[in-house]
């Protein structure tokens, strides 16, 4: 499977012949084998040109921007090799039919919920103080399937989410990443700052997968579609971010991989440092590359593969070939 590259520092990204290449501001040279890139995460000051950006859509690798706080910025999506009329159209059919719209919905929230009660459960077996809150996120699930509107739906959500990040300090249990409710765009605290960038990422890493398949990121169901953004990757991402993010920073904090250190004040807000992105990433690149036995398919399959996998189910779905269900966890 191809690679994600992530570039931190800033400079320049050029075309070399058959290849591309970044220079730093140092003046430093890394080749880039284009062959083995799927997609290149960049939260440097980079610039590029006309001429890289062709190369990139000839060799269709994504280019997704992250701000100075690591939150996605925009993503330079190559022409799409894939795209599909006819899934457009089923798309775009199921999304103004109210009751379609909602019932696809309704899978997202259910499968975000299910891996929320998973990664609590698994907690809670190794000795967490987590009962309370698991009992309350199960009551609040009760309202998923009663709900008659998004706005609905997206509340229950929130109050799911609420009442799991409560959990957070009850599984790590260290006093410098106290969760304190959240805050973003900036965060207010390290906690936040680390759901945040890993959030952004998974984003990203979803929309990457979204432009292999025939589906149309800017169609989505249970976050709005509008003129502004992509929404089908942040509606599949709900289900992930869970047993991908989540896991990531209480794998981090737990092995003391990120300490206090590796956070600056900015603009009111909090903001990870370099090294402190570097080992994120990797973490989370590792956690995307670890394998599971897949249960329908009896193989093992990555959390990556996985990603392609539940979007397939969502064009199956679409054309009527079989309801869509969310993945769940099993651990």
């Amino acid at each position: 499977m191809k690679k994600t590259l992530y570039i931190f520092s800033n400079g320049q990204l050029r075309r070399k012949d058959d290849t591309i290449f970044f220079v730093n501001e140092e003046g430093d040279q890394k080749y880039i084998p284009v062959e083995d890139t799927s997609e290149l995460m960049v939260f440097g000051e980079v610039d590029i040109n006309k001429r890289f950006l062709e190369f990139c859509t000839q060799k269709e690798i994504i280019i997704h921007y992250f701000n100075n706080y690591g939150y996605y910025s925009g993503t330079f999506y190559p022409r799409e090799h894939y795209n599909s009329g006819y899934m457009i159209l089923k798309q775009a059919e199921a999304y103004l039919n109210e009751e379609r719209r909602l019932l696809l919905a309704r899978q997202f929230v259910n499968g975000a919920f299910l891996n929320i009660r998973q990664v609590l459960k698994y907690y809670a077996n190794r000795g967490k103080e987590v009962g309370p809150r698991l009992t309350e996120i199960e009551k609040l699930s009760e309202g998923i399937g009663a709900a008659g509107t998004i706005p609905e739906l997206m509340a229950f959500e929130g109050n799911i989410r609420e009442h799991y990040y409560k959990a957070f300090d009850a599984i790590h249990g260290h006093p410098e990443f106290v969760f304190e409710g959240r805050s973003k765009r900036p965060p207010k605290n390290a906690m936040n700052t680390l759901i945040s960038f890993g959030n952004s990422i998974v984003y990203s890493t979803v929309l990457s997968e979204i432009y292999k398949t025939h589906l149309d990121p800017r169609i989505g169901y249970l976050h709005t579609t509008n003129f502004r953004r992509f929404s089908l990757n942040l509606d599949v991402a709900e289900i992930f971010k869970p047993i991908l993010v989540d896991r990531v920073i209480f794998t981090l904090i737990g092995k003391k991989m990120i300490k206090k250190s590796d956070f600056k004040k900015e603009s009111g807000g909090l903001m990870l440092k370099e090294n402190g992105r570097r080992v994120f990433v990797e973490e989370l690149e590792n956690r995307l590359k670890t394998t599971i036995n897949h249960r329908d398919i009896g193989t093992p399959v990555s959390y990556r593969r996985l990603l392609r996998l539940e979007l397939y189910k969502l064009e199956k779905h679409l054309m009527g070939e079989k309801d869509y269900e969310p993945f769940v966890s099993q651990w």
